[in-house]
């Protein structure tokens, strides 16, 4: 813990002694706070080098309320914006592991948070929040961030939840069976580590929720019949992993929903068709639901629906389904068993930028029925396909767009097509776990955007792009903008 918690120590100090002359010689009251934030620095440093030796130690200065204050003015100095973004994350669990910038950014659109600071002209609402959660990441208020091509995964120090939890003013709680009678009156966020019999009782005295999280727990109609009846200003449900089997069909009372995640939960085979009235969500998440037999056949009418990650034992998609969500800018087809094609209409996704095609044992990519990409895919991830043994041709009609392909574990894949060198727009490409992939398509030079190229797990390919000894070593070296990563 001591090794994890010294460059979060580093950080801090380095971040909140950087005071420009021009605010040291603001007030004398900030020349105090400034010689009491140097005292407060070795206390801190004390506290996160050797966590578990002082734990009593670290406990105590808790209680004299020295860290948090230090914490504090770190977070006073952030821009409003993100000052709003970081107090959000209150309704992170503490000492959870990997939580996603994917999933923080779109609770952040759900709430209307970067739409309050649209400050970036045209930009789409995701590359804004983006552009905020590695700017929080940059000040050091989260920590072991992992790029896994298309998010981050990230922690949030202990001290860092402290600090946006007393920020965010009694707004978040955090609910176990336990505390409920603690419940604030005004609370407007709640996460629950447990669901008891006593905890329905409770929400009934509750009326300004806008955030239901629910992990891992055990939870039963009950509790939803009273969030969905209670709650009607609900802003974000998510249910992951609750053994839910049936989910009300009073959901769809909560027309102001934009934020439903389901996944995980493998007991499921059925969501009512009334969620389709939720006129305003923008992401739904059946990912990971193995028994879910079809989708909600009016899928169609959710006309603000921008996400969908989706698991379905279905062999295809009915017309007049997905391939008409005309806001949807990303598409995850995830563990589809049974699924044989692609839907046809999912070309005409206008709006698509990121399509993942995921653990789909039967899909056959090579449809000659498939009329083409998306007309503005920016993003395509493909994992788990065993039977793509060859790239598409369809895939050439993203030659001038497409600036990110992950071609991954896809173990019958045998050669990359020579038109590939077409992809000019092509910023990322990650080749990973290919046994029989042997070597480049010529003409890498081609790719005059490429930025990074990884390959991992293919050991012939690998061999052949030694720096300066492979025999495909001469295809890349030329570029002096790739940066070209081998991992064992």
């Amino acid at each position: 813990m001591a090794e994890l918690a010294f460059p979060l120590a580093t950080k801090l100090i380095e971040k909140l002694g950087s005071i420009t002359s021009e605010h040291i010689c603001l007030a004398c009251c900030v020349k105090a706070d400034l010689k009491k934030l140097q005292r407060t620095m070795s206390i801190i440093k004390d506290v996160l080098l050797d966590a578990e030796q002082k734990q009593e130690h670290n406990q105590q200065i808790r209680n004299d309320g020295r860290i948090l204050p230090a914490l504090r003015l770190s977070y006073t100095r952030l821009p409003p914006h993100l000052r709003q973004c970081l107090a959000s994350c209150s309704y992170l669990q503490k000492d959870w592991n990997g939580y996603t910038s994917y999933a923080l950014i779109r609770y952040w659109m759900a709430h209307g948070i970067l739409d309050q600071f649209r400050v970036h002209g045209n930009m789409e609402l995701e590359d804004i929040g983006e552009l905020y959660f590695k700017d929080l990441w940059a000040r050091s208020f989260f920590q072991k961030v992992i790029d896994d091509h298309t998010c981050y995964f990230f922690d949030m120090h202990g001290l860092i939840h402290d600090l946006v939890q007393s920020v965010a003013q009694g707004e978040c709680f955090i609910v176990k069976s336990a505390n409920t009678k603690d419940i604030f009156e005004n609370v407007r966020h709640l996460t629950f580590l447990e669901a008891g019999q006593n905890v329905s009782t409770t929400l009934q005295k509750l009326n300004k929720v806008r955030t239901i999280a629910a992990e891992r727990i055990d939870i039963d109609e009950s509790f939803l019949h009273t969030c969905f009846s209670r709650f009607k200003y609900l802003r974000v449900l998510k249910l992951l992993e609750v053994s839910l089997q049936v989910l009300p069909s009073s959901i769809g009372s909560l027309k102001h929903l934009k934020y439903l995640d389901l996944s995980l939960n493998e007991a499921m085979t059925k969501v009512p068709n009334s969620i389709c009235r939720l006129q305003s969500l923008q992401t739904l998440n059946f990912g990971y639901c193995e028994n879910l037999q079809e989708l909600p056949r009016d899928i169609s009418k959710l006309i603000s629906l921008t996400s969908l990650f989706l698991t379905t034992k279905q062999t295809s998609f009915t017309e007049n389904g997905v391939g008409c969500l005309k806001s949807l800018r990303f598409l995850s087809i995830t563990e589809c068993s049974n699924l044989t094609f692609l839907p046809r209409e999912t070309s005409y996704l206008a709006a698509l930028r990121t399509l993942w095609i995921v653990e789909c044992k039967l899909l056959d990519l090579v449809d000659v029925n498939y009329q083409g990409t998306p007309r503005r895919l920016q993003k395509l991830i493909i994992k788990d396909v065993p039977r793509m043994v060859a790239l598409p041709e369809w895939f050439q009609g993203a030659a001038n767009i497409l600036q990110l392909l992950v071609i991954a574990r896809c173990e019958n894949l045998e050669a990359l097509p020579e038109w590939l060198r077409s992809f000019t727009s092509l910023r990322k490409l990650v080749l990973d776990s290919y046994p029989k992939l042997s070597s480049l398509p010529g003409r890498m030079c081609s790719l005059t955007s490429l930025k990074e190229l990884v390959i991992d797990d293919c050991p012939e390919l690998e061999r052949r792009c030694q720096r300066d000894i492979g025999e495909d070593w001469s295809k890349i070296s030329h570029e002096p903008h790739v940066s070209f990563h081998l991992f064992d």
